[in-house]
Order: C-alpha cells, then structure tokens, then sequence
C-alpha cells in the first residue's frame, strides 16, 4: 500500500482543510480524510489522482447540501459515520453513479427522502442505524424502498427513534401505511428520547463502528461490554474488543466471524476462556490476550488457530503449576508462532522467571511440594528397590505427553 500526503487546500467553503492522505491499496485510489475536524466536503481538485474511495468518518460534518459530491463521480465507496449529520438534501449525491456503498450511521439524522438516494442506482449496501429516526410520513417513501426484497443490504438494523408507539422498532419491519396516519393528539412525539439499555447479548453491527479501509474491521473498544457482542459478520477481518469487561469467553462466540484475522481481547481482565471458545477462527494470524487475568489457558482452546502467527500474553498473572503445561507444550508444537509477555507471576520461586524455564526446571527435578526428592535412575540407592517409597517415586513422577517424549530403545521394570 502506498500512500502520498497532500497539502492543505481549500474546500468548498473556501476555508483551508487538514491534510488528507492518498493511498492505493490494490490498485483503487482512497482519499483518507478521517479525524480531520471537516466541516464540509473537500473539493475533488485537492487530489492528485481520481479517488475510488472516500473516508471522512469523525469529522464535525452538519449538513450535505446539494451538489456536495460534484467531482467525485468514480467513487464507490463514501464513509461519512460518526459526523454530526442532521440534513441531506435530495441533490447532495447527485453524480455518484458508481458509488455501491455508503456508511451514514453513527449521525443525527431524523429523516431522509427517497430522492436522495435515486442519483446512486448502484447502491447495494446503505448503514443508517444509529440515527435518531422519526418515523412519520416523510419517512415513508424511504421505509417502503428499504423494504424492498432486492435491497436486502439496504438501511439494516436502523429503528424509530419517535414516535412512542415505534420506538426501537426496525426500519424493515414497520408497515409503512401507519405513517402517515393522523397521530393521536394525546401522544407527544416531540419529547426527547432516551436510548434504552442494552439488554441480552448485544449485536456488533449497531454497537461497534465498522470501518472499511484499509480492510473491513470493527471497532468495540471502550463499549462497556462483559460478552462478546453477537453478529459479526463473515466479511470482518479484524475486530478490536479491548478495554472492555469481558472477564470470560465461552464456546462458540466467534461463531459465524469465518473470515477474522486480528483479534485483540487486551485490557478485559479476562480470566477465563473455555474450550471452544477460539473455535471457528482456521485464519486467525494475531491475537491479543494481554493484560488480563489469565493464570493459564484451558486444555484444547489454541486447537484451532491453525495459522496463528502472534500471540501476546504479556501483563497476566500466569501461575507456573500444571495448568500452564498445555500452553507450553503447545508453542512448543507450532514453532511459527511469534509470542511475547508468557511470565510466572507465581508461586514465589518463579516470579519473573519465563514459563518456558520453569518447564525446563520442572522437567529436571521434582517440584518442592513433593515428599521426596527422587534420584536419578542410574544410581538409585539398591536398599529402596521394591519398597513403597520407590513405588512413590515412580507414580509420582512426572511425563511430558507422549508425542514429546524423545524415544527409547528399552525400560527395565524391577518387580519385588
């Protein structure tokens, strides 16, 4: 991926913009303008090359006025989220032809009309949720296009803000004949609204923000959340869950995320993940476990991550007893997989030791805990054959699973 810095340029309204950033990424040209503090749409001239993808997520955006895309007629894709958006006018996409996706959600829009979106024939994917809707009768035009069978992709997961009576009800599933009825004059539908709590397992596409560039990904950090939120799509190659309370991961969370290959689960103080926890992920390449209140990792949730590359485990209290084996045996079996931070935080003896030379201690001599300290084979004392101390010994003793064990010629068993 290259990319190139622009210098600042005026905009429409004739105030000098931030620098955006041009990038290619495979052979389509985007214009980077996020977290810019925009107020308007740049001018297309500030461009060096002709942009197939345009980014101006988290800027101060208010309005889209009429012809505000003129110039920008090659794009397909338009990603305005997370602006302060209230007004659309029916002519401000006019031009876009080509343009098959556009990502509006996270604004302030109350209503939208159906002309606004005749000028982009193409248009196959269309966010709106996260937007205080008033659905009423200039709404309705919209509601029945999005209700079309063929615009499947088309305004999902957007619900009523007023009135009342379709509060948190779907864009979808409302019957577009109610709204333009006359309203009970009872009814205030002026009245501010309070987003209700989330209840349940809550669901990604509407919690967290997705973003398509430079890969799809999505963004949950700092969301509150204690589970894993539910429908991430097949298409999401990374999702970044940190900085959340998700203290444990059970089976099949990531159930349906096929095509995920960062996953940062960092900064949860997770103390838990079950067996089948991990399952499902076959291209997972990083993921990020740090920071946490992991003292080890249960047998079999590594199974698998068959293309795991890195692994960061730094910042758990890791516990250098029998639970940790599987963990290091594991590494052990995938020599590709770069990890980091896997340090005994106890018992007092391992403190800051890497678990990988307790194992090696482990495997020399017996733990502490141990009643006897058994010696080695070769010169074992000939009075303690057949006693049941060496007995003890010998079921007390310790193998690395049997696939690791180095391979031997004979074993001599001495029956008293």
């Amino acid at each position: 991926m290259k990319a190139l810095r622009r210098q600042s340029r005026s905009g429409l309204s004739g105030v000098d913009t931030p620098n955006c950033s041009e990038r290619t990424q495979s052979g389509e040209i985007y214009v980077d303008c996020q977290d810019q503090r925009l107020t308007s749409i740049p001018s297309s001239s500030a461009w060096s090359r002709v942009p197939k993808h345009l980014l101006l997520a988290r800027n101060q955006i208010k309005a889209l006025r009429d012809g505000s895309f003129l110039g920008y007629e090659s794009l397909s894709s338009l990603d305005l989220q997370q602006n302060q958006i209230s007004q659309v006018e029916e002519g401000a996409f006019q031009g876009l032809t080509h343009l098959t996706t556009l990502l509006l959600q996270h604004n302030r829009l109350r209503t939208l009309s159906e002309e606004a979106l005749i000028p982009m024939p193409n248009l196959r994917y269309l966010r709106l949720y996260d937007n205080p809707w008033k659905c009423l009768c200039p709404m309705e035009s919209l509601i029945r296009t999005l209700q079309v069978p063929s615009n499947r992709n088309l305004g999902n997961h957007a619900k009523c803000a007023e009135p009342i009576s379709l509060k948190n009800r779907k864009l979808k599933q409302i019957d577009p004949e109610l709204l333009c009825e006359e309203l009970d004059p009872n009814i205030n539908i002026t009245q501010s609204i309070e987003p209700s709590p989330i209840r349940g397992k809550s669901d990604a596409t509407t919690l967290c923000h997705t973003y398509i560039f430079p890969l799809t990904w999505m963004d949950c950090r700092n969301r509150g959340l204690t589970e894993v939120p539910s429908g991430i799509p097949d298409n999401v190659v990374r999702v970044d869950l940190s900085h959340n309370k998700i203290h444990h991961l059970k089976p099949r969370d990531f159930q349906g995320a096929r095509s995920l290959r960062i996953l940062n689960l960092s900064n949860n103080n997770m103390e838990r993940l079950d067996t089948g926890s991990l399952s499902g992920l076959l291209h997972l390449h990083e993921l990020d476990l740090s920071s946490n209140g992991l003292h080890f990792v249960q047998y079999g949730v590594l199974e698998d991550l068959y293309f795991l590359s890195n692994l960061k485990l730094g910042g758990n209290p890791w516990v250098c007893d029998y639970n940790i084996h599987y963990m290091v045996y594991w590494l052990r079996l995938h020599p590709g997989v770069k990890h980091s931070g896997l340090l005994c935080q106890s018992p007092l003896e391992y403190i800051g030791k890497r678990v990988e030379d307790y194992m090696h201690s482990y495997n020399r001599e017996c733990p502490r805990d141990r009643q006897l300290s058994r010696p080695d084979q070769n010169q074992r004392d000939a009075e303690l054959w057949g006693t049941p101390m060496e007995l003890q010994g010998e079921v007390e003793e310790e193998l690395e699973p049997s696939h690791l064990r180095a391979p031997q010629k004979y074993q001599i068993f001495r029956l008293a």
